[in-house]
């Protein structure tokens, strides 16, 4: 997708565990469609529709 996240090296264990490091894999492979949503509502549809085809 067109918003990429960047994923960071560092020293502590702790830091790994912050929920922003955790999101960025799974950001990461969602769709462009999802992640370039115009809203709230429609972001929302469209990653139930995209989580639903995994399952």
């Amino acid at each position: 997708n067109g918003l990429k996240m960047e994923q960071g090296r560092f020293r502590l264990d702790i830091r790994r565990k912050f929920f922003t490091l955790r999101v960025v894999k799974h950001w990461k492979r969602l769709p462009r469609d999802v992640v370039e949503a115009p809203s709230l509502e429609t972001f929302k549809i469209r990653l139930s529709v995209a989580l639903g085809s995994l399952i």
